[in-house]
């Protein structure tokens, strides 16, 4: 049975991307902290990546471009926390 990669890179690219990280970004704006803003935008970025990685079958590519925005991710949450 083949599986349809597809639908996984328009799924990461919309709700990853675009819903948690696009807030992630909008508290950084609402808060003032440059630094988080910044991470969140790698964060995005790293996602939106991601799902080009999968369109082209790079899997390894794909779990370290993810990675890449789950770290940049915490680090712009941590900055907003403290």
């Amino acid at each position: 049975m083949e599986e349809n990669y597809d639908s996984f890179a328009v799924t990461i690219s919309t709700v990853f991307g675009a819903i948690i990280v696009g807030g992630l970004m909008a508290a950084a704006l609402v808060y003032g902290e440059r630094d988080a803003f910044f991470f969140a935008l790698g964060a995005a970025t790293a996602a939106w990546l991601a799902g080009y990685a999968i369109f082209f079958d790079r899997p390894r590519t794909f779990m370290a471009l993810v990675g890449i925005a789950v770290l940049m991710s915490l680090g712009a949450t941590i900055i907003l926390a403290f």
